[in-house]
C-alpha cells in the first residue's frame, strides 16, 4: 500500500515538473510563424510596428550600449532609423542581434558608426551602423550587411 502511494505521489510531480518545463504548441517559445521566425522575434517586429504607429518618429525604441555610451533606435523615417532598416534591409531578431554586436565590439568604421569583420587577411567587413539621424547625433541611421574589403586591412597584408 505504501509503495503504491510513492509511486502515485511520485509520478503527479513528474508529471507537473513536465508541465512546467515543456512549452505548451500554442506558446510563443514553441511556435513559429510561415516565415521561420520564431513568434518572439515576429512579436517584437509587430511590437516596434505598433510602438511607431502610435508614437512620433523620435520614439525610442531601444538602446544599444558600448560600454557607458550608449547608441538608440528610434522609430524614424523611410530614411533613417527602424523604419529605414525595416524597409530597406529587414528587421528581425538576426538583425538586431548584429546590430548589438556591431555597436558593442565591433571597430570604428569611419563613416560614424562600428562594423565588424571576418577574421583574417586581408579584413572583409561583415556587417556595418552608421550613427547620427536628423533626431540625434547618437542614433542609429542605418545598419547593414557588407562583403567589401576594409581599406586599412588590405594594405596591412
Amino acid at each position: 500500500m505504501l509503495f503504491n502511494a510513492s509511486v502515485k505521489a511520485a509520478l503527479s510531480t513528474a508529471a507537473a515538473m513536465s508541465a512546467l518545463l515543456i512549452p505548451a504548441a500554442g506558446s510563443a517559445s514553441a511556435a513559429s510563424s510561415a516565415s521561420g521566425e520564431t513568434v518572439g522575434a515576429a512579436a517584437a517586429a509587430d511590437s516596434f510596428e505598433a510602438k511607431c504607429r502610435s508614437h512620433s518618429r523620435t520614439y525610442v525604441l531601444k538602446k544599444y550600449y558600448r560600454g557607458p555610451q550608449f547608441f538608440t533606435l528610434r522609430c524614424g523615417t523611410s530614411t533613417w532609423g527602424w523604419k529605414h532598416i525595416k524597409a530597406r534591409h529587414g528587421w528581425n531578431s538576426t538583425m538586431d542581434r548584429k546590430i548589438k554586436a556591431a555597436i558593442w565590439s565591433g571597430d570604428p568604421n569611419g563613416r560614424g558608426g562600428y562594423s565588424t569583420y571576418r577574421i583574417g587577411c586581408p579584413r572583409v567587413e561583415k556587417f556595418r551602423t552608421i550613427i547620427g539621424t536628423p533626431a540625434g547625433t547618437n542614433d542609429l541611421l542605418t545598419a547593414y550587411k557588407v562583403d567589401r574589403l576594409a581599406v586599412a586591412g588590405a594594405a596591412a597584408c
